[in-house]
């Protein structure tokens, strides 16, 4: 094989690569960004949810089980939107 039929073969495998490749990089920068808001979305849930328990212990209506159920809530909402932004 001479050198110019060689570097047309290696170009007609890196060219379509290369365009293979392209698409999956900008998707996993994407996704990253998604990731990022999810779990900023869940550290913002954290103090609200200890907020929510320190409110309702304040309040003394409720026990110290239904206190930290609510608390489970908070945090499960924030769970909930955090996982609507990343699917």
């Amino acid at each position: 094989m001479n050198r110019r039929a060689f570097r047309v073969f290696v170009s007609s495998l890196i060219i379509p690569g290369a365009l293979l490749i392209a698409p999956l990089t900008s998707y996993a920068t994407e996704q990253g960004g998604q990731r990022r808001d999810a779990r900023d979305v869940r550290q913002d849930t954290r103090p609200e949810a200890r907020q929510t328990k320190a409110e309702c212990r304040a309040g003394e209506e409720k026990t110290r089980a239904e206190c930290r159920q609510d608390k489970r809530d908070t945090k499960q909402d924030g769970r909930q939107e955090a996982r609507d932004i990343k699917y």
